[in-house]
């Protein structure tokens, strides 16, 4: 059988157990990316819409326009063709024929954006043919999120490579207080993008390095023209994402705060210890459900974190989920865990992985600390080092110049 035929019998095969009638991808102009990828297609053209069904039994169908009739052309099946407006949705009602229930890239109340990607009036097009919609997220984790021996084995490498790097980073950053050497933002950033290339390593973009205040914000960037100078008496965060320079690896994503002198202030120290707490309250609760064989869905990892934080008094300076599914892409199209931002009620699978990042966020300084947990079918494991005290760059100073 080919590795298409493969991929077919794989889907209904979930199809038949989620007691849905049938997958439906959808494309034009290329806005789907979930499909290529599934679905294992090349880019060419979509200039022309495309429709491709996967039955729970029986043989894939597909609905391309005349002029792009080789749109689908590596995939099995029978082909429809149309050209007019009428066409279209006769061929639809054709391809749909005698089914009650499909999945698409659709999520019902833009809930989870990352899944929703076929546009409300496709979707209507579809139910006009008599046919229920539902979302395909839990059918998009299965076929894109769960990774295989060799891309856990690419992440668990570039996590050696990660963890040696941004302790390298904190001891750059140490020698320059240590020696007074003007160091900004931006130049620990380029150093680290140097030490990826050093390393094999790849990013979609460079690490944040903010320092200050600066780390009060979630997702600042340095520029060269924007750049704070690190000095002494404040918080340096890092966060920092990278994989594999290779076909098909995986992302390892960390992050780790200092502070830049001998001592951690009282404040500083309070913030990281519930951040801490409720980092590893999240990783608790799912190492117990997946140990128990208890499903646990997104949303409920969230809330485990956030609980922490709010009772300490902190809740309104939480302001992101805690943490996203990570893949071939840092942000992955597996279970997030967020029941703050677009909660997700997705399931955990097996051979997926996901960030655990709480933090707060406040005026003069913010603390976040990360980490990654990979599931499988007995254990959920952090796959990297673990942060359980502010570092002090004074110290690391101190050691590098013996």
């Amino acid at each position: 059988m080919t590795p298409a035929g493969n991929k077919i019998r794989n889907i209904q095969r979930a199809l038949a157990q989620t007691g849905v009638d049938g997958w439906l991808f959808y494309d034009f102009l290329h806005r789907d990316p979930i499909a290529y990828s599934v679905l294992g297609l090349e880019g060419g053209l979509a200039k022309r819409r495309w429709f491709y069904l996967i039955p729970a039994s029986g043989s894939p169908r597909k609905l391309v326009h005349r002029i792009e009739a080789l749109a689908l052309e590596s995939l099995p099946g029978r082909r429809y063709f149309y050209a007019s407006r009428q066409e279209l949705e006769a061929g639809l009602r054709q391809l749909l024929d005698g089914l009650k229930v499909v999945a698409m890239q659709y999520s019902p109340q833009a809930r989870n954006p990352y899944v929703g990607t076929v546009d409300a009036g496709t979707v209507e097009l579809v139910r006009r043919s008599g046919v229920r919609v539902v979302s395909s997220g839990d059918l998009v984790q299965r076929f894109e999120a769960c990774w295989s021996d060799r891309q856990l084995a690419s992440h668990l490498a570039a996590g050696r490579k990660i963890d040696r790097i941004v302790q390298q980073a904190f001891r750059q950053a140490a020698a320059a207080l240590r020696t007074d050497r003007r160091l900004t933002e931006y130049d620990l950033q380029q150093w680290m993008v140097e030490a990826f290339h050093r390393e094999g390593l790849t990013a979609d973009s460079p690490p944040i390095v903010a320092f200050g205040p600066n780390s009060g914000n979630p997702h600042y960037e340095p520029t060269r023209a924007r750049s704070a100078r690190i000095r002494p008496g404040g918080v340096l965060l890092l966060d920092v994402w990278g994989k594999l320079d290779c076909p098909g690896s995986v992302y390892y994503d960390v992050t780790w705060v200092a502070f830049t002198a001998s001592e951690v202030p009282p404040r500083v120290e309070r913030v990281f210890e519930v951040v801490r707490q409720a980092r590893d309250a999240a990783i608790a609760f799912v190492r117990r459900a997946v140990e128990q064989q208890r499903p646990v869905r997104g949303w409920q990892v969230d809330r485990v974190a956030r609980n922490v934080i709010e009772r300490a008094g902190f809740g309104p300076y939480f302001t992101h989920r805690t943490g996203h599914n990570i893949g071939t892409e840092v942000h992955g199209n597996g279970a997030h865990l967020d029941s703050f931002e677009m909660p997700d009620d997705r399931r955990i699978l097996p051979r997926t992985c996901f960030s655990v990042e709480p933090g707060i966020y406040l005026r003069d300084f913010g603390i976040r600390s990360e980490v990654n947990v990979y599931v499988d079918r007995q254990q959920a494991r952090v796959t990297g080092a673990v942060q359980q005290n502010v570092l002090l760059l004074a110290e690391t100073a101190r050691e590098a110049g013996e």
